[in-house]
């Protein structure tokens, strides 16, 4: 099993919405990076303030899994459900 990538954008439909996610990223991203096998999360609003730019590395298949499951048990998704998502998923041999 080889290093899973993520590379993408989160678009937020409104300034609003944009203003919740900011607010809710800091413990995301702090409770991501102490997991297991996060070699790398990176979260940054782009030019447009409704985008969020998302760089994730994990060190395998199961790291990356351990955190969409928890991501997806989380405060965090069920208070962005909503938010467009635009990833991109690659894994290094």
């Amino acid at each position: 099993m080889g290093m899973i990538h993520l590379s993408g954008r989160v678009i937020c439909p409104n300034a609003e919405t944009a203003a919740r996610l900011a607010g809710l990223l800091p413990d995301h991203i702090r409770l991501t990076r102490a997991e297991p096998g996060c070699l790398s999360f990176e979260v940054t609003q782009s030019d447009d303030p409704l985008i969020w730019q998302v760089e994730e590395r994990f060190a395998d298949r199961a790291a990356f899994d351990a955190h969409q499951s928890r991501t997806a048990a989380s405060g965090f998704a069920a208070a962005t459900v909503g938010i467009m998502r635009d990833y991109k998923i690659t894994e290094a041999p």
